[in-house]
């Protein structure tokens, strides 16, 4: 019975990493030539950095792909990291013009920054057309606290721009695309990166982008979001991503994708990107954190007895749990009760 267990428990892990399909992974390489922040991806500053994937539904293969295509690009120096995107838009459109305002509510460009990998102390970069910004550091993911958010803070030295290929909030004639340039300063990056400092070479920090669209339609020369007239609400939004979160939640860190850094200048030689061995183990660690939610929320205590595919142990007290096991890079990664992960 515990050996038909354990099968049953190994093929919902394997099930799990297929649905999750792995994160995407991009290597990311010095600038070749000095980037200027103006919206427009010149071949000049951009030409030698590689284009990432087509953006899918964050469901992944659950929902069919985006009506309009979007993807990234990035590099970095000594001073900024580099985002640019290309985002097609038949309609671009942007209401909100106060920096710190709920950008999702326009249609827009998400960046989500997880230097340690740990699921905790990331940032949240939302922009739209019109280059209006929210900046957020998240303390840690929203399923382990209520309002993990910190929206006083402020990414200082940030530079944005948009470059609109058409005509903005227009309804008379189709739009081509809106493209967006963002340098993110290290000198704030840094704060919750590993030692406090810059990427090394080959180093890797978990990142993913996300694209809210709305459907609209033409109104008055302008445009307004389309009714459910059995709701009398809008529509829900369409959430297209770089990396597929398997579920409509951005903030699980732990499915973003993987970007690794390289010393090299773009295009001058490519380095190979190292899978992370020990994903699967990590995927495991979060099903039993949320299985140890679910059961406290049932029996007010955590479990103690946990069965696992994998050679776990457990330690829990009345209000806390850890779990651990050994991965196949030989670290031992962790768990807690806040879904922390780290390595020792």
């Amino acid at each position: 019975m515990r050996t038909t267990l354990l099968i049953a428990l190994l093929l919902t892990v394997i099930s799990l990493a297929k649905a999750q399909n792995h994160p995407r992974s991009y290597m990311c390489y010095k600038t070749s030539n000095p980037i200027n922040i103006d919206g427009v991806l010149s071949d000049f500053e951009w030409g030698d950095a590689n284009w990432s994937e087509y953006f899918v539904d964050i469901e992944g293969d659950k929902k069919p792909l985006p009506t309009y295509k979007t993807h990234v690009k990035m590099a970095w120096d000594e001073d900024y990291f580099y985002v640019a995107a290309e985002l097609q838009e038949p309609h671009v459109w942007g209401k909100l013009k106060q920096r710190d305002t709920v950008i999702f509510y326009d249609n827009d460009f998400e960046v989500f920054i997880d230097p340690q990998g740990d699921n905790h102390r990331y940032y949240e970069f939302e922009m739209n057309a019109l280059n209006t910004i929210w900046d957020l550091l998240i303390a840690k993911p929203y399923r382990d606290d209520a309002a993990p958010a910190i929206n006083a803070w402020d990414i200082k030295g940030l530079k944005s721009a948009v470059a609109i290929y058409g005509t903005i909030n227009d309804s008379s004639d189709k739009d081509d695309k809106w493209t967006l340039e963002i340098a993110f300063p290290w000198a704030v990056l840094k704060e919750c990166a590993p030692e406090q400092r810059k990427p090394k070479n080959g180093e890797q920090w978990r990142v993913n982008f996300s694209r809210v669209n709305w459907d609209v339609k033409a109104e008055n020369g302008t445009y307004s979001k389309c009714i459910d007239p059995e709701t009398g609400k809008t529509y829900p939004e369409h959430n297209w991503v770089w990396s597929p979160q398997g579920v409509v939640a951005m903030h699980q860190p732990e499915t973003w994708g993987y970007v690794q850094f390289s010393t090299k200048k773009a295009g001058e030689g490519n380095d190979a990107f190292k899978m992370d061995e020990d994903y699967s183990l990590k995927m495991e660690l979060i099903r039993l954190y949320n299985q140890q939610k679910q059961y406290c929320k049932n029996k007010a205590y955590f479990e103690k007895e946990l069965e696992s595919p994998f050679p776990i142990q457990v330690e829990v007290t009345k209000k806390q749990f850890l779990i651990y096991a050994k991965g196949k890079s030989g670290k031992v990664w962790y768990i807690d009760h806040e879904s922390r992960i780290w390595s020792e």
